[in-house]
């Protein structure tokens, strides 16, 4: 018949194939693959936090393994005193110490060390250069003030800094979808109070009790870890609550409701599904808050206990050492390359996941 459109067409004789349906998550994953920049910071960024995971192997002064004598140690998971390898002490064993390493290297015995053979608190009591110590063989990004490796420190406070930004993240996303969809779905008094409460507490003076628990507690990233999570919700529970009170007048919900469906219900399986577009988005750019914000206390001695691998320690120690330019150049290089990644993810996400992104 003239002027009709066909559905479908082939070719040779083969019927066309219609396209697979795909679920909005399948799409939302394919706008983010086609951003080359995003999909490689993400594929990144998760090469370097599991190697951190696995620091202890890789950066470490103990021997993964040892052959002595016949006769196999694992000092990862022992402390051995030196005299089970030739040494006249009971005192743990010195991996360091010409003399052990000397009677390790004897016939039939092997050693098998990490890549890095230091540890985050090794101090190389027969180091040959003052400390700090710039780039060398022995030390391949230098030496901080204190004779430690500055590459176990910082692939040590790498994973520091990201386990702290993941475990604040996790938390002030839970408050902050709990608190904000009970605010957008209730509305009302609810809303209104909630409103006020946040506007006052808003209004602590964090820095000012972050000094003063500091003073009256022993330092901590478990204190730390709770401390700021009592002020990073809110921000996201502003988003998820403006969601939640433009989604609750949605016909899906109405409908819902008219089929007897209780409130409970309704926030977790209707209205929280579609309101997680903010909330994913969110997650990089609080990471990076996160990290900066255990960086800046750091360097104000206010964060994580002394002695611990810290970026913002180690910029602390670089500001006091200016001429020990490795200290800072290193540090400050780990935490732009961190913070730039998680902002091209966070780029990515919520170009991924904006409904007015036509599917090309």
């Amino acid at each position: 018949m003239s002027g009709s459109i066909p559905v479908s067409s082939s070719i040779e004789g083969v019927p066309a194939v219609p396209a697979p349906h795909q679920s909005p998550a399948r799409r939302a994953w394919g706008r983010f693959r086609r951003n080359r920049l995003g999909y490689w910071s993400l594929l990144v960024f998760g090469a370097l936090v599991v190697l951190s995971l696995f620091a202890e192997l890789l950066s470490n002064d103990k021997p993964l393994l040892v052959h002595y004598q016949g006769a196999f140690y694992v000092p990862l998971l022992h402390d051995y005193p030196e005299t089970t390898f030739g040494g006249d002490f009971q005192s743990p064993t010195d991996w360091l110490d010409p003399y052990i390493r000397k009677k390790l290297e004897g016939p039939g015995n092997w050693v098998l060390h990490a890549p890095n053979p230091y540890g985050p608190e090794t101090l190389n009591y027969f180091a040959t250069l003052p400390n700090p110590a710039p780039p060398s063989a022995a030390n391949l990004l230098g030496t901080d003030e204190r004779g430690r490796d500055m590459l176990a420190l910082l692939l040590y406070g790498f994973r520091l800094n990201v386990l702290f930004g993941m475990a604040l993240t996790a938390i002030g996303v839970a408050i902050g979808v709990a608190t904000g969809a009970v605010q957008g779905y209730f509305g009302g008094r609810t809303d209104l109070a909630f409103q006020r409460f946040i506007e006052i507490w808003s209004s602590m003076p964090e820095l000012y009790l972050l000094i003063i628990f500091s003073a009256i507690f022993a330092p901590s990233v478990t204190l730390l870890v709770i401390l700021l999570s009592l002020f990073g919700w809110m921000g996201l529970s502003d988003y998820v609550r403006a969601e939640f009170l433009r989604n609750r007048q949605m016909d899906y919900v109405r409908a819902a409701r008219a089929l007897g469906v209780g409130n409970g219900r309704i926030i977790l399986r209707h209205i929280l599904p579609n309101s997680m577009t903010p909330v994913v988005t969110f997650l990089p750019f609080r990471m990076s808050a996160a990290i900066l914000a255990l960086t800046s206390l750091d360097f104000l001695g206010l964060g994580v206990p002394p002695g611990t691998p810290s970026l913002g320690e180690l910029l602390n120690q670089g500001k006091a050492n200016l001429d020990a330019w490795w200290i800072s150049l290193e540090t400050f290089a780990v935490l732009v390359v961190t913070l730039l990644l998680l902002t091209f993810m966070g780029d990515a996400l919520r170009d991924a996941l904006d409904p007015r992104k036509a599917e090309r």
